[in-house]
This record gives C-alpha cells, sequence and structure tokens, in this order.
C-alpha cells in the first residue's frame, strides 16, 4: 500500500497526473512536508535507477535553468535539496519529478515491460473532478 504522497509522485512520475497538478499539490504542504516530499523523491529516484546521464534531460523537463542550485546540484550528483532555502523547494521538486520520470520510465521499459507485480507500477487512472 502505497502512502498519498507516495502515490503522488508516482502518478506524475508515469504522467498519470499533470506536472502543473502535482506542483499546486506540492506547494499547498507544509514547508516540513515538501522536504519530506523531497527527501522521498531522492530515494524514488534511487529506486528507480537514476544515473547522472539522466541529468541533461530532467533538467530540461523541469523547465528550470541549469544555473538555478538544484540543477547545479545535480549536475554534481549532489542531493539533500531538502535541505535547500524554502524558495529552491519547487524548483528541487519540479527537477527530482522530472529525474524520477525518466528513471522509471526506463526501468518500467526494461525491466516491467511484460507486467510485474510493483504496485507503483500497476496504478488506477486518478480520479478527477466532474468539473
Amino acid at each position: 500500500m502505497l502512502f498519498a504522497h507516495e502515490l503522488i509522485l508516482n502518478e506524475l512520475a508515469q504522467g498519470l497526473r499533470p506536472v502543473a497538478e502535482g506542483v499546486e499539490w506540492f506547494e499547498g504542504l507544509s514547508e516540513d512536508d515538501q522536504r519530506k516530499v523531497l527527501h522521498t523523491s531522492v530515494l524514488f529516484c534511487g529506486q528507480a535507477r537514476a544515473c547522472e546521464g539522466d541529468v541533461p534531460e530532467s533538467i530540461a523537463r523541469s523547465g528550470i535553468r541549469p544555473t538555478h542550485t538544484p540543477a547545479v546540484m545535480l549536475t554534481k550528483w549532489r542531493f539533500g535539496m531538502e535541505a535547500l532555502p524554502a524558495y529552491e523547494l519547487t524548483k528541487s521538486f519540479r527537477l527530482l519529478v522530472a529525474l524520477f520520470s525518466i528513471a522509471d520510465t526506463r526501468r518500467r521499459t526494461l525491466y516491467c515491460a511484460g507486467g510485474c507485480g510493483h504496485a507503483w507500477h500497476n496504478l488506477p487512472d486518478p480520479p478527477r473532478d466532474a468539473t
């Protein structure tokens, strides 16, 4: 069973939820919860086997500039974005979601293409508002 934030991160990585919606959700969290989500995102990137070669595409997909602190950190393969000042957290979130998406897509294609038992790879479509 996945926690709510884990479910949302996986929906974002798999394109089941728009990134803009994910950013809105993230920005609605308390700063402490944002930091916890970033920590979880880093763990998920590791589990999905993200690699340094994924960094340029992650930066491009995230929409943040390569000179922003989280991008510079990732270019040096340094994590710990949850310790950055509050104004860097949303940029870090966008970047880590992009990295997780790239790595998880590769993992699903290479190792789970024929089906798998991973709960996070077998998600239902998220409910949408009826409005």
